[in-house]
């Protein structure tokens, strides 16, 4: 098992197969001037098998998510996902993903075991698509979406992120689009992983701001409190049901105490949390024909230095060295 000091038990880990993305988001990264990890440094798919076997097999992980960047860029990626479902016991798998490039792969990557897909889109204007992302990409996320829908990659969630004087009107439309297309729409607070380190507490669009708006057009009921379980949204019963709606308030409702995650970073190093500034080196484990055990060992022990919390509610708080697009969302 992969237990922290306050008990916290990690069944979910993130595994992250490139840094590399084909948007430039705005609250991610810039639009130029970021260095890119080095092919060497990557872990190979052999290295992320065997890593995703020992967290399953002798670590108690019982679900595994591939993030990026954007994992779709990940050459091989149906022959990974092929070879981590085909594991015993098989974890639950699925991909968080900007949906570029899903209309192409989402029938391969069901085929090949993948169970679901969270898929990354801010807004339905392709115009404020265009400023957030600096891509014209629109309608391929659109056409990703729905392919990953008709595949079965079910349920298709799709994450916003509202931004002041862009998309932050845009919550209620949101929301009657997702419903109408079922899918399961989330909201998540801007947090801050930006690579130029612009972040600021006081420009986001909180969870509160969020709610307040859905409910000018939805009644919202609150799920039962025992079903959230570990997850990091909140979600809400949408006009009676069966639809949701979550709102992940990583900042200003964090959810630290009840976090399952374990985090594996493109080149091999753990997090114990998104907000980290430290980092354990499996790679150098892995390349010195370390053992199995040694591994688990490592893993164990870097779990023991998770935190009780992110800390974004201490004056002190610092944001990681390291952007987004390498942690692993």
């Amino acid at each position: 098992m992969l237990i922290d000091t306050y008990g916290r038990v990690a069944t979910d880990l993130r595994v992250s197969l490139t840094d590399r993305c084909n948007l430039r988001c705005t609250y991610c990264m810039p639009e130029e001037g970021l260095q890119w990890l080095a092919k060497p440094d990557l872990l190979t798919d052999d290295e992320i098998v065997r890593l995703v076997r020992i967290a399953v097999t002798d670590l108690g992980v019982t679900e595994v998510r591939f993030t990026g960047g954007e994992p779709l860029l990940r050459p091989g990626l149906v022959g990974l996902v092929e070879r981590c479902a085909a594991l015993t016991p098989r974890p639950r798998l699925s991909l968080t993903t900007n949906g570029i490039g899903l209309g192409r792969t989402a029938e391969a990557l069901k085929a090949a075991g993948l169970d679901r897909v969270n898929v990354s889109l801010d807004t339905l204007r392709p115009e404020v698509f265009a400023t957030l992302t600096r891509r014209k990409r629109h309608q391929d996320v659109l056409d990703g979406l729905a392919a990953a829908h008709a595949a079965g990659l079910t349920p298709v969630k799709v994450n916003a992120v509202l931004m002041p004087g862009l998309n932050d009107d845009e919550a209620p439309d949101l929301l009657a689009w997702a419903v109408r297309h079922d899918y399961e729409l989330r909201f998540i607070e801007q947090m801050p992983l930006d690579a130029q380190h612009g972040w600021k507490r006081d420009g986001m669009i909180t969870a509160q701001a969020i709610l307040t708006s859905l409910r000018t057009r939805f009644d919202l009921t609150p799920e039962a409190e025992d079903e959230r379980g570990a997850a990091p949204a909140e979600r809400w019963i949408v006009d009676g049901g069966p639809a949701r709606v979550g709102v992940i308030a990583s900042v200003t409702r964090p959810f630290c105490a009840a976090c399952d995650r374990t985090r594996l970073t493109a080149d091999g190093q753990i997090r114990t949390c998104l907000f980290a500034r430290e980092e354990s080196d499996l790679r150098g484990a892995l390349r010195s024909g370390a053992p199995d055990a040694e591994i688990a060992r490592l893993w164990r022990l870097a779990t023991t230095t998770k935190k009780a919390g992110s800390g974004l509610d201490d004056p002190a708080f610092l944001q990681p060295q390291r952007p987004m697009s390498a942690i692993g969302g």
